[in-house]
């Protein structure tokens, strides 16, 4: 049983079978039926009109929506291990065309108001220093804790306040909605955020994310996101596959359906490995305290992983498991000899 990343899962088959159904002749690029319906079906989803785009990746749905939001000149204030920052090789300097990430520390890998308030303030308004232009976070963030409405909130104040643009890297998106039980609206645009990509891959896509735009600039923004989008090299000619699989994702409510199943199964997860976590469980992704003797034992079992450092690993369940199918990790956990 393999828990090293929900990148790697099987392709839902709803999702396949609307790849299956988009494979005919049609208008090139992003003028096909399929990506014509994507800001309609988004803005049902969001209850608020919607410029959505389809992009390659993750990292270019991140650093796309940077561009939009921050200058060549500018910083984008960050947690010290967010996915811009510790696993995108450069990607966001790369396409702002030297925009500086401004990392900062933060329980769980979130950011704070008040940490991102004391940034702030030490930044001189002079040429001489790089101002912030944007925030950028994560939900659920790299060790799968989640951003309340309220915490968004608060970060969405300072962005307006300061005039920074508000992105949510929202790769594990639907993982956050399952745990906090809210409209999506409440934790994005309710909230401030500007700008969303919305993760499909790790949810049970085959490739191609989302990007959202939210507020009056956002048909502006969306319009010079195609621009990057096509000049990086990310413009696919049958864009219909990828608008196809994100169609199928929301418009049933599959994305949410599929985040409940990962998040089930991490509990379950998570009770078998209490007394061992490292983090509260919220999402999917669990940090656990392992010996290699513990590790090796549960290797042997035929349970893969990740270690994470000296002495503990991270597990990530997928859209394709449930508390069911996880009971024998679980167990195997459970079981472990406790130092």
């Amino acid at each position: 049983m393999h828990f090293f990343s929900d990148n790697v899962t099987p392709i839902a088959p709803a999702v396949m079978a609307a790849i299956a159904a988009a494979d005919m002749s049609d208008h090139g690029y992003d003028a096909d039926r399929w990506s014509a319906r994507l800001d309609a079906a988004f803005t049902d989803l969001f209850e608020t009109p919607v410029s959505a785009l389809w992009v390659a990746t993750g990292t270019a749905a991140n650093c796309i929506a940077l561009t939009t939001l921050c200058p060549p000149y500018g910083g984008i204030l960050c947690h010290e291990e967010s996915h811009i920052m510790t696993d995108e090789a450069g990607a966001p300097g790369f396409f702002t065309h030297g925009a500086s990430l401004m990392a900062m520390p933060g329980d769980g890998a979130k950011l704070t108001p008040d940490a991102i308030t004391a940034r702030l303030k030490a930044i001189r308004p002079d040429v001489h220093q790089v101002p912030a232009r944007a925030i950028s976070i994560t939900n659920a963030t790299e060790y799968g804790l989640v951003y309340t409405p309220d915490e968004v909130a608060a970060l969405g104040d300072i962005a307006r306040t300061h005039g920074l643009g508000f992105h949510m890297d929202g790769a594990r998106f639907a993982n956050a909605v399952a745990h906090l039980g809210c409209a999506p609206a409440d934790v994005t645009w309710r909230a401030g955020i500007d700008a969303l990509s919305f993760g499909c891959v790790k949810n049970g896509g085959m490739v191609g994310e989302a990007l959202l735009f939210f507020g009056d600039q956002a048909p502006a923004r969306a319009a010079e996101a195609k621009r990057w989008r096509k000049r990086s090299g990310h413009l696919f000619s049958k864009g219909r596959y990828l608008a196809a699989q994100i169609l199928a994702m929301i418009e049933g409510d599959l994305w949410l359906a599929n985040a409940r199943s990962a998040n089930a199964a991490a509990q379950a997860l998570a009770d078998g490995a209490a007394g061992r976590l490292m983090q509260a469980v919220q999402a999917n992704e669990l940090f656990v305290r392992l010996t290699a003797a513990d590790a090796a034992s549960l290797r042997a079992q035929g349970f893969d992983f990740y270690d994470w450092g000296e002495g503990a690993a991270r597990l990530v369940t997928n859209w394709s498991q449930d508390a069911a199918s996880v009971a024998p990790l679980a167990a195997a956990l459970r079981a472990l000899p406790h130092g």
